[in-house]
Formats: structure tokens, sequence, C-alpha cells
């Protein structure tokens, strides 16, 4: 068995669906299993999923045992020579799994790699690489010093933006989101620490691979990860569970700093977030504002689910514009410049490889739509805020 894939869901079975419909594409020619380990959904994830996925081996749990418990129950009972832990809002290219292979076949002191993630409108999203939050590299993170020097090597060490996102280079931190993990480096140093009940697993397990003498990578290729950056990052829960994660962190590694940190994280919780309040609440007027203002959509689409394509747009009283594609044609990219709110791409004529480079960008400064996506087997637009149908 050359890779295990492991997907835990909470209460998100059409991104999911998604997901492994991606990961069913990227597995053709690879000799790999799929783990789906449940904590305690209401939304009748498995018994939707179970017979559209009966290739899926399904672990259902009657709590929510928390993201690292979660995968140790896969990880005990997988047997791939390496394993991928991915995260539920996320599709994958259909080439990423084999260049992931390949990479790890080709570097034995490989012990983790992670790959570039891209956000809703396609830019880069900086957790893609990180540096080891050491006390210094964390302060200058949490003081707002990196967001002020990005580039430097010194104050923005904690995502490395001095590195080139198109290139392979050496990272410290791969992302939970996508951890693709040699097998033998994760029986040495030894499953998730449970203690991280959600946050922060991916750091300690990438600090310890570390430690035992392998070293992690950053690939260049993309994957889409919805929900990770546009409604999570910014809410008072996430910062909060974030920064306490920290606190375990330094209390397991640094122990001679924790008490000082454990002080310098309490006061940045609090202001971080009375600001993330003040975040949503601006957020949630615009949003109000928005739902006023009709949204626009470009459908791309050959014709072949175009009426359902259609038909969801105008029930949700969106306006649209459609462009007709022939054998997969994409529109000109001056698209991404209009003003359209998402550009829905029709999976089942456009491999994900493709969307996600043509929606790829470095372009911060600029407006872009968002990316969405038309899935056949369940007739839904999938966008960031759930599925349309």
């Amino acid at each position: 068995m050359k890779l295990s894939v492991i997907i835990v869901n909470y209460n998100v079975r059409y991104y999911l669906e998604q997901c492994l419909l991606s990961v069913e594409k990227a597995l053709c020619g690879v000799c790999g299993e799929v783990f789906v380990v449940d904590n305690n959904s209401t939304d009748d994830s498995i018994s939707y999923l179970k017979s559209r996925f009966p290739w899926v081996r399904y672990i259902e749990n009657d709590v929510n045992v928390g993201f690292s418990r979660a995968n140790n129950q896969a990880l005990r009972e997988a047997r791939g020579e390496y394993v991928l832990l991915l995260n539920p809002d996320t599709f994958i290219g259909e080439r990423t799994l084999r260049e992931c292979i390949e990479f790890m076949d080709k570097n034995p002191q490989a012990g983790m790699c992670g790959v570039g993630m891209l956000r809703i409108d396609g830019s880069f999203a900086p957790e893609s690489r990180r540096g080891v939050p050491t006390p210094f590299v964390a302060f200058c993170k949490m003081s707002g010093l990196g967001t002020l020097f990005p580039k430097s090597r010194l104050f923005g060490r904690y995502y490395m933006q001095y590195l080139n996102k198109y290139s392979i280079n050496p990272i410290e931190i791969v992302s939970g989101a996508f951890m693709f993990i040699r097998a033998e480096a994760l029986a040495q140093v030894g499953l998730l620490d449970e203690t991280f009940f959600m946050y922060g697993e991916d750091i300690d397990l990438s600090y310890r691979i570390l430690k035992a003498g392998y070293k992690n990578y950053y690939l260049p290729t993309q994957i889409l990860h919805y929900k990770g950056e546009s409604t999570k990052k910014d809410s008072v829960k996430y910062v909060n569970a974030f920064h306490k994660a920290m606190v375990i962190f330094f209390k397991k590694h640094f122990v001679q700093y924790s008490s000082i940190y454990s002080v310098f994280i309490t006061i940045t919780i609090v202001l971080k977030g009375t600001l993330s309040y003040l975040v949503q609440k601006t957020r949630a007027w615009s949003c109000r504002k928005q739902k006023m203002e009709r949204l626009k959509f470009l459908i791309v689409s050959d014709g072949q689910n175009l009426d359902d394509m259609k038909r969801i747009a105008e029930k949700y009283q969106f306006r649209y514009d459609v462009f007709h594609s022939r054998l997969g044609d994409m529109p000109s990219t001056d698209v991404l410049y209009r003003d359209y709110d998402y550009i829905v791409f029709d999976t089942s004529r456009y491999p994900y490889s493709s969307i996600l480079e043509f929606f790829r960008h470095d372009d911060n400064n600029r407006r872009r739509p968002l990316i969405a996506t038309y899935i056949p087997s369940n007739k839904s637009i999938m966008t960031f805020q759930g599925a349309l149908n």
C-alpha cells in the first residue's frame, strides 16, 4: 500500500463530497486507501456519503473527540508507506498525490511535505509554509512585527514569505490542512498529541519530526482550502483556541519560557479577541449590505449541465452570464477583473488542476471573483458560504 488518506469530518458533508471526488481522481494509478473519521456529525454525513463512496473506510464516533484523536484512530489502521492528513473543506489537483509521492520517494530524508494552498479568491495562503514558533518567532507573529516585515528572515519567519512560492523549499511547519507524512517517520516520533483538541497539533508533529532528524518541505503544487481563511481565522473562538494551543506547545517544548509566554499570550488573546469581535461586527454589516445587492455569477459550461447551473442561479436571484466553452476551453483571464462575484466551473468538464491554475494569482491589491464549482452528483454549486442547490 503506497498511500493512506485520512479525512476528519464534522458537519461538512458537501465539502467532503467534493474533496472525495477530487481525491478519487488524484488516486488514479496509485495504490491507496481512504479513511473518513466522523466526529458525531448531525448532518447525516455518513449515511449520505456511504452510498456515494462505498470504497471509503468509515470510522464513526458518537462524540466529537477532536482533530488529533480522530486522526489517530485512522492512523492506527493505516497501511500506507505514506499518510496524508487532509481537511474536508479542500479539493486537490489530479496530480497532487503523485507529485508528493514522487518527491518523497526521491528524498528519503523528507519526513513530511506540504503544498501551496489557495484561498477562495485564488490568492496564496501564507500558512502553506511556516517556521517553528520559537519564543522569538511567536513574539514577532503575535506582536505584529511579522505583519509589518513579512519578507524579513528575522521578523517574518513564522510565515516564511521570503521563500519563493513557486519552488520546492525546506520549511519547518507543515499545515494540518494537508500533511503528507512518511509513515516510517511517524512510527519513530509517535502519533498526533491528543492534548491538542483543535489547532497546534500540526506544529507539534512537524517539530517532533524535525527533532528526529528528518526534513520538512514545501511543494508548489496547488490545492484549494475553502474555510481555513474565510470563516475561521478572524473569529474570537479561533483566536482563543489557537493561542491556547500555543501555550500547550510552549509548555511541552520550551518549558523554560512557558510562564512568561503564558502571560504574553493571555494578553494577546484579549487584544486580538477584541479586534476579531469588531471585525466580525463590521463583516456582518457588510454581508447584510451585500445581501441587498444581487450577486453576479459567470457560469462556465459546455452546455451539459448548464440548465441546472442556471436554475440554481435563478433560484437565488443571482445575476449571471454564461461562457459557452468548447472542448473544455477556459475563458480569458480578463474576466477575473470584471464585476463577477463568483466564477462557476463544472467539475465534470474541467479538471480540478485547471480550475486551480486559472484562479491562481499574486495580485492581492485588486478585487477578484471567488472560486465556485458545480458538482453534478448533488446538483449543487459549491462556494465558501456552502452548497447552493
